[in-house]
């Protein structure tokens, strides 16, 4: 935007005052008063069909929306990210995950390097490599044929590819079997490693930096467990790792040859379309992995060059904002009902509000709107036996995606009818409400705790199947609606300076945590009265203790 605030436009003035009407109306009238609003407010685009019509819009409310995106340029916002320009500004460097799909033979230039021929080897690398585990040409260091694959990262490194893994489990069947490890506390990692023959497990450790400290600990654990069996000159054989910091790889006892690089114009929560999904290529097949490319990919095209008006990434985008800035939903949920999909809501949770959580824009001035939501969710058969409740009853209103399939992995069976007619029931349930007038046979006393009053916004996102190119348009979807809507707020998508501090801070803590005299005492003079509490608790039940 130009030089006057964002909430100072005309456009954004126009909707504010738009808002006030549409908050008087109710979507039950919206439905009754436009026989075809699910036409106007659905879109098809290969195997997904976007419903969005339970929303509290109507087509004006679209024009509007529409409007303010072309006064934040997001045309060529989106014109920069495809083109390689620095986006991420803080950092001086491109956002190109959407390089990481692309399987066009032209070159794409970054700074005088055409990326594309990088990509391209990294790709045939990690081809080559999953097809030699999962034959078993490639063998643990006694010559057991690989069956166990434990990923160790955080983060992006852990999130993203652990989805992966879930959502193409049934594409090629393998006998390998995939474990993710993310949490310092040595007890998840003991729990995985106890069911598991180490001659015959490989390790991959995922890490940008190589200093990743919840991941060097759980790698240094994994490191003293092989030991243990295949011998310390052993170990190298177990492990595979990704990284930009090679060097570091290699110190660790990492063999070149399965060092897997990445590149820093790749931020983590984008990360899986690289080889940080490695764990989850050797354990489903590079076949599954290149088809979510694909559909990855045509997202892409999709959203690069249709026009605003029908651009479904835009679109949503929109509606969230209209949600989010002028309705004051704050929150956003997102409800699988595939059980391949359910690490989908932790996913979106990362990519979203790490993304979007910012509170000053690109200029480094402070925002003068909200920005992005608050994202939650779970699978959508259980979540409506737990927190549906709120979104039904609750004062506060969240807007919900219910994503599914028509066909689910194991085909079109009973089941998925009864899985539908839940995801169709709840949305709808949603919307009408129910009203006293509509209860039967009812007592006066209980009518008021049996309605509720519905006009709440929903999305169905629904797929042909969960196939790998779904997954891949699911996935590029949601990552270009959370960078449209930074566009609109001035933001920057790319970076995560808040989670620094936390980290300096736990850094400087551990010397106090394990006991060291002076580090103990320089918290006692300079540190808060909460945290010097809590360290003497820690060590006063560590010394009890041994």
């Amino acid at each position: 935007m130009s030089e006057i605030s964002l909430v100072g436009t005309p456009e954004w003035q126009a909707l504010e005052s738009h808002a006030k009407t549409m908050r008087s109306i109710h979507m039950r009238e919206l439905f009754e008063n436009d026989p075809d609003r699910f036409d106007r407010f659905s879109f098809k685009l290969g195997p997904l069909l976007a419903d969005y019509s339970k929303n509290i819009l109507t087509l004006e409310t679209g024009g509007l929306l529409l409007e303010l995106a072309r006064a934040c340029r997001v045309d060529e916002g989106r014109g920069a990210m495809f083109a390689g320009a620095p986006i991420n500004s803080t950092e001086r460097r491109a956002a190109l995950h959407a390089a990481l799909r692309r399987k066009s033979d032209e070159p794409l230039m970054v700074g005088g390097q055409d990326v594309m021929s990088g990509i391209r080897v990294v790709r045939e690398r990690i081809k080559a490599f999953a097809e030699e585990i999962r034959s078993g040409k490639i063998k643990g260091s006694s010559g057991k044929a690989f069956k166990h694959i434990i990923n160790i990262g955080i983060g992006g490194s852990h999130i993203g590819p652990m989805f992966v893994a879930q959502a193409l489990e049934s594409s090629e069947p393998s006998s390998l079997t995939v474990e993710f490890v993310s949490n310092i506390d040595s007890a998840q990692f003991n729990k995985v490693a106890a069911a598991l023959d180490p001659e015959a497990t490989l390790v991959v450790i995922c890490s940008k930096t190589f200093t990743t400290s919840e991941t060097m600990a759980n790698a240094a654990h994994a490191k003293a467990w092989l030991a243990k069996t295949v011998g310390a000159k052993a170990v190298s054989a177990h492990f595979a790792a990704v990284s930009t910091a090679a060097d570091k790889a290699t110190a660790f006892g990492v063999s070149k040859d399965r060092i897997f690089p990445i590149w820093d114009w790749v931020g983590g929560r984008y990360s899986l379309w690289s080889a940080m999904s490695l764990s989850a290529v050797l354990a489903r097949g590079y076949d599954a992995f290149d088809q979510m490319l694909a559909g990855a990919e045509a997202m892409d095209k999709h959203f690069e060059t249709a026009p605003l008006s029908q651009n479904l990434p835009v679109i949503l985008a929109m509606i969230g904002v209209w949600n989010i800035n002028f309705l004051d939903f704050a929150t956003h949920a997102i409800l699988p009902y595939d059980h391949t999909l359910r690490g989908l809501p932790a996913h979106i949770q990362q990519l979203d509000m790490e993304s979007n959580g910012k509170g000053v824009t690109v200029q480094g001035a402070p925002v003068t709107a909200d920005t992005g939501p608050i994202v939650f969710g779970g699978g959508g058969s259980d979540s409506q036996h737990s927190f549906f409740q709120l979104l039904h009853q609750g004062p506060r209103v969240v807007p919900c995606d219910f994503i599914a399939a028509i066909s689910g992995a194991a085909g079109s069976d009973n089941n998925r009818d009864v899985l539908l007619s839940n995801v169709f029931g709840q949305s709808e349930a949603l919307l009408k409400g129910r009203n006293a007038a509509e209860l039967e046979n009812v007592s006066d006393e209980l009518k008021a705790h049996k309605t509720f009053p519905g006009n709440r916004p929903s999305n169905t996102l629904l797929l042909d199947e969960i196939s790998p190119y779904a997954v891949g348009m699911l996935l590029a979807l949601y990552e270009h609606k959370v960078y449209v809507q930074s566009l609109i707020w001035g933001i920057n998508a790319f970076d995560q300076w808040g989670v620094e501090l936390g980290k300096e801070l736990a850094k400087g803590l551990e010397p106090a945590l394990s006991g060291n005299t002076k580090a103990v005492a320089a918290l006692s003079e300079t540190g808060n009265g909460s945290t010097i509490g809590l360290v003497n608790a820690y060590l006063a039940a560590k010394n009890a203790a041994s």
